[in-house]
């Protein structure tokens, strides 16, 4: 497998994820329907049935989502080995995608990340009960502004910015009360748009510290290694000296903003021209187009985005 130092991999987080998602891309590639299932063994759930005919209800689920989330970004990867696609010359995952990113890059192995992810998924929803916290999307205002809507929002309580997607749009999170005077001082600033988001858990923000005590403790017992390929964390844009910077990274990142117009300048600071997405769905190809227009990223989740993204 040759190496493209000017191709980067990135991998979707929670909100990728759909009914039905990679069904096309399995018929054609079975070691999608075997990822999905050496993921659902590790679980005890059928996971592959669950993604593939939900019902939705329970492909949104947290601890479902994130190990189902996993299996398909891998299994886009085991596929674009299979057909001998170029090594990229480095990797990054949004959120949940990180570990996606860690294991393509040999960091983690398949086993370990599935049980990992499942309890990221557990613990996080646990740390604040269902209907407690929120997040939403602002569009239409700078960073500064977000923050500031934030910051005269809390009155006591938590809300802060945790997604920089693209320039002029950013997910904030939080007590749910403290979110929704967010909502109305963003638009009050002039937002184009601001709205709740359909989550159940306020993620990257600090209610998501107990969740990160937990996921420490998780940590300690898995093996991580040094990476064949760098991977770009959300925390700081940048990539881990070793394997204990890596797990700081992982637990820090559950209540730390995820940097993602940073992580892709950095990308293109290190020689990268051109993005694969891969998992289900279109959405980090989509903030691209608003982060860096000279870079495409071509998503990869049926067989004819896989052979556009091959022949590019």
């Amino acid at each position: 497998m040759t190496t493209d130092n000017t191709l980067g991999f990135v991998f979707p987080g929670q909100g990728s994820q759909s009914v039905g998602m990679l069904d096309a891309l399995a018929g054609t590639y079975p070691a999608v329907r075997e990822t999905f299932e050496e993921a659902g063994a590790i679980l005890d759930t059928d996971l592959w049935d669950i993604a593939v005919n939900g019902p939705e209800d329970s492909l949104n689920r947290t601890e479902i989502t994130q190990p189902a989330l996993l299996a398909a970004g891998v299994a886009v990867w085991r596929v674009w080995q299979a057909r001998g696609g170029a090594a990229p010359g480095i990797m990054a995952g949004h959120s949940l995608g990180e570990y996606t990113a860690l294991v393509c890059a040999g960091a983690m192995e398949f086993a370990d990340a599935v049980a990992v992810v499942h309890d990221r998924g557990r613990f996080m929803q646990s740390a604040v009960p269902e209907g407690q916290g929120a997040m939403a999307a602002i569009l239409g205002l700078d960073d500064d502004a977000v923050r500031a809507a934030c910051e005269s929002a809390a009155q006591g309580e938590i809300v802060e910015a945790v997604n920089y997607n693209a320039p002029g749009q950013v997910v904030i999170a939080g007590d749910r009360s403290a979110v929704d005077r967010a909502i109305e001082a963003a638009r009050e600033a002039g937002a184009k748009k601001a709205v709740a988001l359909p989550v159940s858990v306020p993620s990257h923000c600090a209610l998501m510290r107990p969740a990160a005590e937990r996921l420490e403790e998780r940590l300690a017992s898995v093996t991580i290694g040094e990476p064949t390929v760098p991977v770009i964390h959300n925390v700081d844009a940048e990539p881990a000296a070793d394997a204990g910077a890596i797990r700081e990274r992982l637990v820090a990142q559950l209540h730390s903003p995820v940097r993602w117009v940073d992580t892709i300048r950095t990308m293109q600071a290190r020689g990268v021209t051109r993005l694969v997405e891969a998992g289900p769905g279109k959405v980090l190809a989509g903030l691209n187009r608003r982060i860096e227009r000279r870079m495409p990223a071509l998503p990869v989740f049926d067989p004819d985005t896989l052979e556009k993204a091959l022949q590019e």
